[in-house]
């Protein structure tokens, strides 16, 4: 095979590679997700089953039951006597001791991430990373508390530092507001950038636009 011919080979597998991968990528997640949501239904007396009364698997309907099931929830923890029963139900959890250091955490972060008015990952940040020649993007969680912020002189932030391409991994730290870089991205933009390994820029091949956070605060 000539050189031109595997120059071509190579370029046709590349624009294949870079067509089918994101699409099998993305049937593989949506696979995994519906496959793990349908199997809510075993939940259900195997009389109700669908699968038991349909004579055939349909995928899919464990998803729309977990809907269901989740938006019944929200409904009755919405309501007085439902807000009751979730603080009865929250007591008796903190009260098992293996159970409750687990359950209080989970609860602490999920509050944070989906209540309203959360300030989880509200706001994309560049810090020095490793050392002073070295930076990466880390998101706001908020500010140190308790006796961290008495212990902390000057204002701080409490940063997560996702790691990549798996963001779900990261750091924890706490960094002087002054030695923050405050990015004009969305938390979104910022996310993705640090997934592929910054292969995709915000805003085009351009540089995000930097603001300097108020070092007079």
């Amino acid at each position: 095979m000539t050189t031109h011919a595997m120059a071509k080979f190579r370029k046709w597998l590349l624009a294949g590679l870079l067509v089918l991968a994101p699409l099998i990528i993305t049937i593989w997640v949506l696979e995994w997700v519906v496959s793990t949501l349908d199997k809510t239904l075993k939940i259900l007396p195997v009389a109700w089953q669908p699968d038991q009364f349909l004579g055939l698997h349909v995928p899919g309907l464990g998803v729309i039951f977990a809907l269901i099931v989740i938006l019944l929830i929200g409904a009755m923890a919405s309501n007085f006597i439902g807000t009751k029963l979730l603080v009865w139900w929250n007591a008796l959890l903190n009260r098992i001791p293996v159970v409750r250091s687990i359950y209080s955490g989970v609860k602490q972060v999920s509050d944070t991430l989906f209540a309203e008015k959360g300030n989880a990952f509200r706001q994309a940040v560049l810090v020095k990373w490793t050392h002073d020649d070295m930076w990466t993007i880390a998101f706001v969680t908020g500010t140190p508390g308790g006796e961290l912020a008495h212990i902390l002189n000057g204002e701080y932030l409490s940063l997560y530092v996702p790691t990549t391409p798996n963001p779900t991994g990261g750091y924890f730290v706490m960094v002087k507001k002054t030695d923050c870089i405050e990015l004009a991205m969305s938390v979104d933009e910022a996310l993705t950038y640090v997934i592929s390994m910054g292969v995709i820029v915000p805003g085009g091949p351009k540089n995000p636009h930097l603001t300097l956070v108020d070092k007079s605060q």
